[in-house]
């Protein structure tokens, strides 16, 4: 398992905090420092069964200069909106934890960690709660 953060996050902090809590095995992506490629977002996109646009902080500074509000959302404008996170990763929405059965989750929530952790212990996430 792998969660992306940022350490000024206070949900990155949290989410790490439950993570040792329930003695997670998990390594640590500083993504801002470590930027995932296009490839890294694609794929991480797939795990999450979600489009770029439903990962980007359409709220920070630099999606605002760069007008992402106004961008389609549609599957020609994808790569734009992939290339838009690899050079400003400050966009990606965090944290996100890759599980082991192959899918990904935006943590944000204590119950989007715990799904995570059922997830890489190959349980039920209905029934992990």
């Amino acid at each position: 398992m792998e969660i992306w953060i940022n350490p000024a996050c206070s949900k990155c902090r949290s989410a790490i905090s439950l993570l040792d809590e329930e003695g997670a095995e998990y390594t640590v992506r500083r993504y801002l420092e470590d930027v995932p490629s296009a490839a890294e977002i694609r794929d991480v996109l797939e795990r999450l069964g979600l489009e770029p646009w439903d990962i980007t902080r359409t709220q920070e500074a630099v999606a605002k200069e760069l007008g992402m509000k106004g961008w389609a959302r549609d599957a020609g404008s994808r790569e734009r909106w992939v290339a838009a996170l690899a050079e400003h990763p400050r966009l990606i929405q965090r944290p996100i934890i890759t599980a082991e059965d192959g899918t990904a989750v935006v943590a944000r929530t204590d119950e989007a960690v715990r799904d995570a952790l059922g997830r890489s212990q190959g349980e039920d996430p209905s029934t992990s709660l």
